[in-house]
């Protein structure tokens, strides 16, 4: 075990020593079913507190979702261990208030913390289909650059830069049943660097109608999906 990952496990277990040696060494062994009750909640939002690096959602944004998501579970331990400590201090023989307040905290943090995840998963969905999105114009973008740099025909040149222009002002944004016809599009871009690459002019006029075709097809059925 790395030596980074000792030392945060010596920073977690602190509080748990501290409370524990405190209860203990200040209360006894001997205590009512609120007290008992109380100390098991106070471990529990501990431990949430603990475990909340796994919950957060890997992304562009991990940042901000473990900010908020960190943000819940400090809270929630800090009004947890107020309350835990009030009700331990109290020590009342009956354990029904004890359960229930603490019980209806836990209730509250466990909604805005799976509230807070399926916005995260949402948001981090959205991300990368956004990501998606800038890659197939971007990429395809460079490919077609690259493409248009090696040819030296000014019939074909100018038929392929119609075709460059067409896609690199094509909108970023996409749609799910757009899918197959971006795939297409990517797949008649590499076939027409083969017929570039082995000098077959016909292949690449038409080709290069195909490619504009189609570009115009996608931003065309775009418009009808936004």
């Amino acid at each position: 075990m790395k030596k980074p990952n000792v030392l945060w496990i010596i920073l977690d277990l602190v509080f748990l020593i501290i409370f524990n040696a405190v209860f203990f060494v200040a209360g006894g062994f001997e205590h009512e079913g609120s007290v008992w009750i109380s100390y098991g909640f106070i471990h529990f939002a501990y431990l949430m507190l603990l475990i909340t690096p796994v919950l957060i959602r890997k992304g562009k944004s991990a940042a901000v979702f473990g900010f908020s998501l960190y943000s819940l579970s400090s809270i929630y331990f800090s009004i947890e261990l107020v309350a835990g400590a009030v009700f331990i201090i109290i020590s009342s023989e009956s354990y029904q208030a004890a359960f229930l307040v603490q019980l209806f905290i836990a209730g509250l943090y466990g909604i805005a913390l799976i509230s807070n995840m399926i916005s995260n998963e949402s948001t981090a969905k959205s991300e990368e289909m956004r990501s998606i999105q800038i890659n197939y114009v971007k990429n395809a973008s460079t490919k077609l650059k690259s493409l248009l740099d090696s040819i030296d025909d000014r019939a074909v040149k100018k038929k392929l830069e119609r075709v460059y222009d067409s896609f690199y002002s094509s909108p970023v944004k996409s749609h799910p049943n757009l899918v197959e016809i971006e795939n297409r599009i990517l797949l008649s871009i590499n076939e027409l660097g083969e017929a570039i690459s082995i000098g077959d002019g016909d292949r690449i006029a038409s080709f290069a109608d195909s490619l504009l075709t189609a570009v115009n097809e996608r931003n065309t059925q775009l418009k009808e999906y936004n």
